[in-house]
């Protein structure tokens, strides 16, 4: 009887050695600001690597997701595109006090699929297309940066009929490459890998910096992967990969 204890004991210890290193991997759940998907999946990935943990990432406007959090989706980490909501999560009592801080500052362009569309500023005074995609204001502060570089040009009024509103700014980039608009104001980081296409970095003088913060939620102060996760985007690594994606940063 001992024998056989002993046997299933070691064959039990055998087995715990065994099991993959991911086996007692953690998550945590990431509201995304659309602008920046493809480097957070790419930051997600390297956050796998370096930790075994996984960041669960959901993605769309930052005003959308401001609503969800205080009804009480379950976030943990939230990676806005203006500084304005991470500051009123942590007011409100909705995220963790000092964790607030700037990942990226964000880069308005315009941009159309067509090759030599876009010239710069001379393609908005020259009006020669039909519809021009933003988006929603209230929600995304690149469509308000939107908003307020067209009136910095003196062209909004002009331009305002032409206007078509995506909930995000994932949804006003997808107007522009489904044909729905032929030009539209998206990140940089949406289009700084396209093929074809063309685009104009709108100046810095035309709209209100887009400093984009993070905060660590309330939902995450005791999960250990969504603290790592935070830290992590202050990482060389991943502000390579930001600064990959046309976003600054340490300013």
């Amino acid at each position: 009887m001992i024998r056989k204890l002993a046997r299933a004991l070691s064959l039990s210890v055998l087995g715990i050695a065994l099991l993959p290193t991911g086996a007692f991997a953690a998550s945590t759940q990431v509201a995304v600001a659309a602008n920046f998907t493809d480097a957070a999946k790419e930051i997600a990935e390297a956050f796998k690597a370096k930790t075994g943990d996984d960041a669960v990432l959901s993605f769309g406007s930052t005003g959308q997701f401001y609503t969800q959090i205080t009804q009480g989706a379950p976030f943990e980490v939230f990676l806005a595109a203006d500084d304005v909501r991470p500051k009123k999560a942590v007011d409100e009592g909705y995220g963790v006090a000092g964790s607030v801080f700037t990942y990226a500052i964000g880069q308005l362009v315009l941009y159309s699929n067509q090759a030599g569309k876009v010239t710069g500023e001379d393609t908005l005074k020259g009006g020669d297309f039909a519809k021009i995609a933003i988006a929603n204001p209230e929600a995304a502060p690149y469509g308000a940066a939107a908003i307020e570089a067209m009136k910095g040009l003196g062209l909004y009024e002009t331009l305002r009929p032409k206007i078509v509103q995506g909930t995000s700014i994932a949804q006003a980039y997808q107007f522009v490459q489904t044909g729905n608009a032929e030009l539209g104001f998206v990140a940089l980081g949406q289009v700084i890998n396209a093929k074809g296409g063309s685009r104009w970095d709108v100046p810095q003088s035309l709209y209100t910096p887009i400093r984009q913060d993070a905060v660590l939620l309330k939902t995450g102060e005791t999960n250990e992967a969504a603290k790592a996760f935070v830290e992590f985007l202050k990482t060389p690594e991943a502000v390579e990969i930001i600064r990959k994606y046309g976003y600054r940063t340490g300013e």
